[in-house]
């Protein structure tokens, strides 16, 4: 039960002064005892954090929860409990971060426990199979962009850091390479960073590029064991450079993804895009409101494909906002600062 600071009345008073909107009084009952500890969270985090986002009172008693507040609001709660107790059952780990993202995912409109079936299957069912994880949807967007991913040939993906552009598609890259769907992984970023410049660095040219390639691997290491990464970069099954070093080549049988697109030039987007071989998927992510391009090029390579290309067939375009972001909560609030109104 959760412990209350205030009584019941006053609580309840502060809610009502805070939202004029009809109040309502949802009970809800889970039938697995064992399930309880893991839907409130330690010393009732989830609860709280559910109360404090969506100005609800809960009260839990055993296998019962009373979820006051105004109509709407109640409402949110109850999918939220009922998705968290959902995905508990089907095995996944619930942490802040997974909670944090089920509620915004309510906040912003997605429908979660009345969500609508396509093609007969759930929207909620698109999931990606890694060798240490099956990863599901935790923001709106994420679901039609996974969707797409395992559909389409060619991917833009367009949005704010924290969103998982970049996360999954190396996962569903190695979902495809384990299952044989590709006979290679291909990742390459642009080697730009603000004020900074290759030469500046220590090393040999592998030595050089890795900390600007490191994101990858962090998503690399999540998807698949160590040894596995370190036995197919060595064998050339996944191969991570530059964009300087895809010139003159093409990417057939390849799952291929560069990330922060951005920072590429027309003419080098240009020269990525058409390496696009037979048997091939190929992804592009990034933030067009980051752009580092240095020597006074305005114009990203990435903003300028996506006004070319949106709209061909198999070429798909998934656009993330604020509302996507899936790190801490604030981060949504931050890129909103910075690219608000007042954003210059």
């Amino acid at each position: 039960m959760l412990a209350q600071t205030a009584p019941l009345a006053l609580r309840m008073a502060k809610k009502i002064q805070a939202k004029a909107g009809e109040m309502a009084l949802i009970e809800l009952n889970f039938e697995k005892a064992n399930h309880i500890k893991i839907l409130f969270g330690e010393f009732d985090q989830n609860l709280v954090a559910i109360e404090n986002r969506l100005g609800v009172y809960i009260a839990a008693r055993g296998n019962n929860i009373q979820i006051e507040g105004e109509a709407s609001a109640a409402a949110q709660a109850r999918d939220v409990l009922n998705e968290i107790y959902n995905r508990i059952g089907r095995g996944e780990d619930i942490d802040d971060h997974m909670v944090g993202a089920i509620i915004s995912m309510n906040e912003n409109g997605t429908s979660i426990e009345g969500v609508k079936r396509k093609n007969g299957i759930s929207t909620t069912d698109v999931m990606i199979r890694t060798r240490k994880k099956t990863i599901l949807p935790r923001s709106a967007m994420q679901k039609p962009y996974m969707e797409s991913l395992a559909r389409d040939e060619m991917i833009f993906a367009l949005g704010p850091a924290g969103t998982g552009k970049t996360y999954l598609a190396v996962a569903q890259a190695v979902s495809m390479l384990i299952t044989g769907a590709v006979d290679r992984l291909i990742l390459s970023r642009p080697a730009v960073e603000a004020g900074e410049r290759l030469g500046f660095l220590p090393g040999d040219m592998k030595e050089k590029v890795d900390p600007y390639l490191r994101p990858i691997y962090d998503a690399l290491y999540d998807c698949l064991p160590a040894e596995q990464v370190e036995r197919r970069i060595e064998s050339g099954e996944i191969e991570i450079a530059p964009i300087a070093f895809m010139r003159g080549r093409t990417l057939a049988d390849a799952f291929v993804i560069l990330d922060e697109a951005q920072n590429t030039t027309m003419a080098q987007m240009k020269m990525f895009l058409t390496r696009f071989g037979m048997n091939s998927r190929m992804v592009i992510c990034g933030d067009p409101n980051q752009v580092d391009i240095p020597g006074g090029v305005h114009q990203s390579g990435l903003a300028d494909a996506v006004h070319r290309l949106e709209g061909i067939e198999n070429i798909a375009v998934t656009r993330f906002t604020s509302a996507d972001v899936v790190r801490h909560p604030l981060v949504g609030k931050i890129v909103d600062a910075y690219e608000g109104p007042d954003a210059k």
